[in-house]
């Protein structure tokens, strides 16, 4: 069978990935056990640190970052930079507005905003002292442009499609004319960098202009990049002033810290028991919640590019346009979804495969304001049995359950370049067993992954400080509704909850999609997914690192981190 495509993927869904919408929450990084320093805290007593900063290199950051966090397609916002399933904040190009550590918004090249009554429109007033880095000034035409260009770009993981155009109307002023009411636009906007439209070309992802905290020195592909501080930089001027991003894989980095020629490094709680000279763990809370999906619907179909789809999560899908398969005979089984999410304890894998480092979920919401309690499930062996035996899953001779001939096994795809994921699906495994489910965990490359998206059992991650992603991932034009399902009640809750004329009051039609007290995406409702954790984002870091305070990271362990780079400094 044939594959489809990336693009066709994300073309193929009916809303975008992007929306990241917060309330104001706590910030992202805590101190949980000794060892284990927080964000802007006090680590240890001052260490040599080698090739990175200190007192030989007081302005300079050497972060080692996962291979995927590298830009395939270079600095370019209307590609995926910064504007993309992982989103951050762009560095090298200057945003409308900003989000704060508890979430709030503040300017950044804003000066103020309006909204009209009915919401389709927001006028946005700019700062006139702000230069590219060619020296040209930033107008309200550049704003404009990169809105509306981001828009049309098909190469784009982000989604405008909430806005019919930006115009200028003078040197200071955009008007955001909208296709719908959209309050989460905000949000949207904090991570769209703005690029010179007089110097926009094919080469601008490699030679990025911009105007924001850092410019690129260097690009060695497969290798670094390294960011220089803007000496222009209309803002406050970076601490750091050299931030070097080196990218390697999970064991290189460990390596590498070992060797002490990175000061931070992205790891996995898998390693978090390592004792490291110099280096403590740094921990930081995110939104980045682990989940399967389960296919809803029997097998015998297909959906190919025109059909609502799904976006892409860590990877790229190989070329190819043929159909994907649709369907699983054991999870389009409603006692199976809802068994399998009454036998999973959530506490043991977070004590035994994260080591800690995390906290249970039972949505990709967890203690946001949209989340809802109704959510939540107790562990019982003696729920998921009753279920199963109810619905006439009976056990066989292998202790494994069957109805009318097909066993209760299934596959679980997980990537196999994870090792956290892979310790979850073997562990969610052994405890599904339990009650008479087979699961078999089965590691594979994403390009694997992604055409088996509507067929199998897919170990995802996801999380934003956004309730857009409830949208994503639970309506049935929603650009990474894997399982399929479709109900019109959930819906129009869905669609509700984006019209209201405040993210606030948007809160309680969220909740109701995942349950209303008789349909929901809850456990006792359509059971969609199994969620598992929100995993804590961890980084070997040298003891004399101070870094700043971080927000709640979102989903993707890499360029997160550095939103506030340029504040840290080394004691």
């Amino acid at each position: 069978m044939g594959t489809l495509s990336r693009r066709a993927f994300v073309r193929i869904g009916g809303v975008g990935v992007l929306g990241i919408v917060g309330a104001t929450m706590m910030a992202a990084c805590a101190q949980p056990s000794a060892g284990a320093e927080s964000a802007g805290g006090a680590g240890g007593d001052s260490t040599g640190v080698g090739a990175g900063g200190g007192a030989a290199n007081a302005e300079q950051v050497i972060i080692a970052m996962g291979a995927g966090n590298e830009p395939e397609a270079g600095f370019d916002p209307f590609y995926g930079w910064a504007a993309g399933e992982h989103s951050h904040e762009p560095l090298i190009q200057s945003t409308l507005i900003t989000t704060t550590v508890d979430m709030d918004f503040k300017n950044d090249l804003a000066t103020g905003y309006e909204v009209s009554e009915d919401g389709l429109l927001w006028t946005f007033t700019i700062r006139d002292d702000v230069k590219f880095t060619d020296g040209a000034t930033l107008t309200a035409a550049d704003v404009a442009f990169s809105l509306n260009s981001l828009k049309a770009s098909e190469g784009t993981e982000a989604d405008l499609s909430m806005i019919r155009e930006a115009a200028a109307t003078d040197e200071t002023t955009v008007e955001i004319r909208m296709e719908r009411p959209y309050n989460a636009l905000l949000y949207t906007l904090a991570v769209i960098g703005i690029v010179p439209e007089h110097a926009y070309g094919q080469d601008y992802g490699t030679n990025p202009i911009g105007s924001g905290r850092y410019m690129l020195e260097q690009w060695d592909r497969g290798q670094q990049i390294i960011l220089t501080a803007n000496p222009d930089y209309y803002g406050e001027a970076p601490k750091m002033k050299r931030v070097i991003v080196v990218f390697m894989e999970e064991d290189a980095a460990l390596a590498a810290v070992r060797a002490g020629e990175v000061d931070m490094a992205a790891t996995s709680a898998v390693y978090s028991d390592q004792a490291i000279d110099g280096y403590d763990i740094l921990v930081c809370k995110s939104v980045d919640s682990r989940g399967v999906s389960l296919p809803t619907l029997p097998p015998g179909s297909t959906r190919s590019e025109g059909d609502t789809a799904v976006a892409a999560d860590d990877a790229a899908v190989p070329e190819g346009d043929e159909a994907a398969p649709v369907g699983n005979a054991v999870t389009s089984d409603i006692a199976i979804r809802r068994a399998l999410n009454y036998a999973v304890d959530r506490d043991l894998l977070v004590q035994n495969v994260l080591n800690g480092y995390g906290t249970v979920a039972f949505s990709v919401s967890d203690k946001m304001p949209w989340s809802s309690a109704d959510m939540q499930v107790v562990t019982s062996t003696n729920e998921a049995t009753k279920l199963l035996e109810d619905a006439g899953w009976t056990v066989g001779s292998d202790k494994i359950r069957e109805k009318d001939g097909q066993r209760a096994s299934f596959e679980l795809c997980y990537p196999s370049n994870d090792s956290v994921r892979q310790a979850l699906a073997n562990e969610f495994a052994n405890q599904v067993r339990e009650v008479g489910i087979e699961v078999t965990p089965v590691g594979l490359g994403w390009d694997d992954i992604y055409p088996r998206a509507y067929s199998d059992p897919i170990l995802w991650g996801w999380g934003s400080n956004s309730p857009v992603e409830l949208y994503t991932l639970y309506h049935s034009k929603g650009s990474s509704n894997f399982p399929c399902y479709e109900n019109a009640t959930i819906d129009s809750y869905l669609d509700d909850a984006l019209k209201t004329a405040t993210v606030a009051e948007s809160f309680p039609l969220w909740q109701k999609a995942q349950w209303d007290g008789t349909v929901g995406e809850a456990p006792q409702g359509a059971a969609t997914w199994v969620w598992f954790a929100n995993i804590d984002h961890l980084y070997f870091k040298r003891v004399n690192l101070v870094v700043a305070q971080q927000k709640l990271h979102p989903h993707g362990h890499g360029w997160a981190v550095a939103n506030n780079v340029d504040q840290w400094s080394w004691k």
